[in-house]
């Protein structure tokens, strides 16, 4: 684990990112929005994330705790070009759709842990 765990990155829950596009795909593009209709076939493109970097130490818990389990940890200096914090940008999807994801790492590690079990009993 690099830079002992406290990168932070943007970790989505799938279900999150599953209701944004189904948010994003009924959307029709106008061709009269200046946004959008200076070409043939109008698009927008969007973030969708959690918008609520955390550590990556706190995503390690989340996985033992939802485990019952200790993460045997090897603990590496920070690498040469990586960045310590990574976040989605979501303004326009809220603006556009209302949505904002929303699943904590806790609740989302949880439940895709439950289903692993579930799945893979």
């Amino acid at each position: 684990m690099h830079n002992n765990g406290e990168m932070q990155r943007d970790f989505t829950y799938i279900d999150d990112i599953v209701k944004g596009i189904k948010l994003v795909m009924s959307r029709i593009p106008d061709p009269h929005n200046p946004d959008t209709s200076s070409v043939k076939a109008p698009y927008k493109i969007y973030n969708i994330g959690n918008n609520q970097p955390i550590s990556l130490r706190r995503f390690i818990t989340a996985i033992e705790n939802s485990c019952g389990k200790k993460a045997k940890e090897n603990l590496l200096p920070m690498q040469a070009g990586d960045v310590l914090a990574t976040f989605a940008n979501v303004d326009e999807l809220i603006a556009d759709t209302g949505f904002k994801p929303g699943t904590s790492i806790e609740d989302g590690i949880s439940k895709f842990v439950s289903w692993y079990k579930r799945y893979y009993k």
